[in-house]
This record gives structure tokens, sequence and C-alpha cells, in this order.
């Protein structure tokens, strides 16, 4: 017997599988870490000795808390103050930086940094970190509305170190703006510029506290990339500049700042990418022209007049329950404003509204857009679903201030 056959028999080795597991393994580790480095709200950023040091998970939420001691947000301030935004003349301009009358970036961050701020706030569910910019000697900061939203303590640290508590003196939803103050002396306003007269291929910066206030007055530059860019956002349309000034979080609220140290934006909205692909350089800032009239009103009243409201109150019907009741699309009223045109023109609780002006409505949102484009005191055509028949009926819309008391 030839023995040296026995090798044509052996059964076949199984294929090994560990080299993909340790593979699949390895993703998904990456995945995770990726995962945190997008969520803002689980990194936290700060300066060490040893440089910068970053913190993820529950880690940085420890460190964010150790940094936010902030105070119980004060009473609202007092309005009708006379302080209104002063927004200097346009400069004949070139696009590039320096420019014949511009500043080289070096000025243009000497100059600013004073009036940039870092804002802090602590709500229910952990802390938030934002920029502002000083508007006024009298304490007067602007920032994004949603940099202080749900806020139940807002502070405000100068850029030489010195913290403020902050009371809020109006903000505004539609147009994200939101005017702070904070009682303090010696304080640098920053200059204001004419949005209007931007043109594609300008020069801008951008100063705020990406990702941390580790990072904190940190400059980026770039070019206003578009004008009037028309961008929907949380259900809200918006006119904004773009710009490829890098953004992050943290820059919200700050200033975009041209080749002359003027404001010409306040930097409100970065596009993030999906898995699908990346997205860099597409950064938004809501234009001078649009914050002016805006913080005018909240630091004169509090609030922003001439908001167009209906007097309701609306949700969106679940598709099962339309399809099971015959119910056509639209935005169902839960809840109608005695006071409002539209009750005393028989508007009711259970009402469905299918179009708004003849545009079809489908549900709250698209209802709050078509109502945005209106001003208070017009009148505006309902398009009802009642009791299986379809009706119309004409109102005049109310002051959202009215609406909100």
């Amino acid at each position: 017997m030839d023995y040296g056959q026995e090798t044509a028999y052996k059964k076949p080795k199984k294929k090994r599988r560990w080299p993909w597991v340790l593979l699949a393994a390895v993703l998904a580790i990456v995945l995770g870490i990726a995962l945190h480095l997008l969520n803002f709200p689980a990194v936290h950023v700060e300066r060490t000795e040893n440089g910068i040091s970053v913190y993820m998970g529950q880690a940085a939420r420890q460190k964010r808390e150790e940094h936010a001691d902030v105070t119980q947000l004060p009473p609202q301030a007092e309005h009708g103050s006379g302080v209104t935004v002063q927004v200097e003349p346009a400069r004949p301009g070139v696009p590039q930086i320096p420019a014949e009358g511009g500043m080289s970036l070096q000025e243009i961050y000497e100059t600013v940094l004073p009036s940039v701020v870092t804002i802090t706030t602590r709500t229910y569910g952990g802390t938030g970190l934002g920029t502002g910019v000083i508007l006024s000697q009298e304490g007067y900061i602007i920032t994004n509305q949603h940099v202080i939203e749900d806020a139940a303590a807002v502070q405000v640290q100068l850029w030489d170190d010195a913290i403020y508590p902050a009371a809020l003196v109006g903000s505004d939803v539609p147009s994200d703006l939101a005017v702070l103050k904070i009682e303090a002396s010696g304080l640098q306003p920053a200059a204001f510029g004419d949005s209007d007269s931007l043109r594609v291929g300008d020069s801008v910066v951008a100063i705020g506290n990406p990702l941390g206030t580790g990072l904190r007055g940190t400059m980026t530059d770039g070019i206003i990339s578009g004008i009037s860019r028309d961008l929907t956002v949380s259900g809200r349309k918006m006119t904004l500049l773009q710009t490829n000034a890098a953004l992050n979080n943290g820059n919200s609220g700050g200033p975009l700042i041209n080749c002359y140290g003027q404001v010409v934006g306040i930097n409100a909205v970065k596009l993030q990418s999906g898995w699908a692909g990346s997205v860099e350089g597409l950064g938004f800032a809501i234009p001078m022209a649009t914050v002016k009239p805006i913080v005018d009103d909240l630091i004169g009243k509090g609030y922003v007049s001439g908001r167009p409201a209906i007097g309701i109150t609306v949700e969106s019907l679940p598709l099962r329950a339309r399809i099971y009741f015959g119910l056509p699309e639209g935005a169902h009223v839960t809840e109608v404003d005695p006071r409002s045109d539209a009750a005393a023109k028989g508007l009711q609780a259970g009402d469905i509204i299918t179009a708004f002006n003849g545009q079809p409505v489908s549900g709250p949102n698209s209802l709050s857009a078509l109502k945005d484009a209106c001003r208070a005191g017009d009148t505006a055509t309902l398009t009802l679903f009642r009791g299986g028949q379809t009706m119309e009926l004409d109102i005049v819309l109310m002051d959202r201030v009215i609406d909100a008391e």
C-alpha cells in the first residue's frame, strides 16, 4: 500500500471566515466614531496644557456641564431703548482681500474679534453653544433664535473671558434671529455693512466657536458663493447668503464679515453630508438687509410686527385615518382663537383646510408657508372640508403677536 496517496483523500479545509468578521468589526468601530463626531452634542473640544483635547460621548457631556456654569435667565429685558442697527454705506469693493480701501485678514480679525461673543445655554436636555455679535455699547447682542431656543439660562463670554448672565430681549422663529442683553460696560460694537451691495466672488470671513469653547474665536475665510438663496429650514422658507467659508456647529449666530471689517450677515446654516455623498463648503448666513428691521423691532417692541396668523391650531392627519374615514389631505383644525376673524366667519375645530388662496394645502407646514407669504391685515380665502362638503371662507389675517397673547 502506498501511504503517500492518503493525502489525495483528505477532506478539504474549511474556509476561514475570521478575516471578514474582523473587517466587519473594524468598520463598525469606525462607523461608531464617525457618528459620534457628526453628532455635536456628543463632542467637546477644549484647550489643555498639552494642546487640544477632544472628548466624546458621556465624557463630552460632563465636560460641557463643567464649563456651563450659567445663571438662571433674568426677566425679559425692557424694550424701546432707541438702539437700532446702524448700517454703514456701501463702499466700492473688489472681490479680493486685501483690496483698495479694504483690510488684510489679520486686520479684520483684530478689529472684529472684540465684538464677537460666546453664548452658552442650559436647557432641560443639556447644554448648548453658539456665537453672537455685539450690537451696541449698551450690551445688546445679536444671535440666532435656535441658539437660545428652549434655554432656561444663558450666559455670554466676551473675548477677554469676562462672563455675564444674559436676558432675552426678543426672538423671532421665522427669521431665526434673537437679541440678548447683558449688563456690561466698555463693549466694542461691530460695524455693520450693506449686504445688498455684495456680489458673488466677494471675499468674506466668519468668526465663531466651532465645536466648543476650546476653539473659541476661530476665523475662516472664503467668498460669497451665491446671493438670495431660498432654503427651507425646519419648514420655513429663508432667503440667505451662500458662502464657502467653513461653518460648523457653534458658529451659529456669529458674523459673516466683508473685506472692510463690516458684518454683512449672521451665520445660521451649514449643509451637512449624508451617507450618499459629500457636502463641503455650503454655508449660509442671514443678510443684514433682513437682520436690521427684525432686530430693530425686537429691541423696540420685543416682537416682529406684521407677521400674519389665521388664529388656529392645526395638525396633520395620519394617512391611515384619512383612508379609513374618507378624508382629504390638508391641515386639520383642532382649535380656533375666538378673537380671530376666522372664528367670526365660522371656522370650526374639526374643519380640514385643503387650500389657501387657491393653493393646495398638504399639511401644517405647507399652510404655514402659504400664510407667511402674506401680511397681517391681508384677506385670505380658505377652502374647507366639513361634514363631507367643501366650502370657502374669506378671512382677515391677524397679527401673530395678538394670536400668541
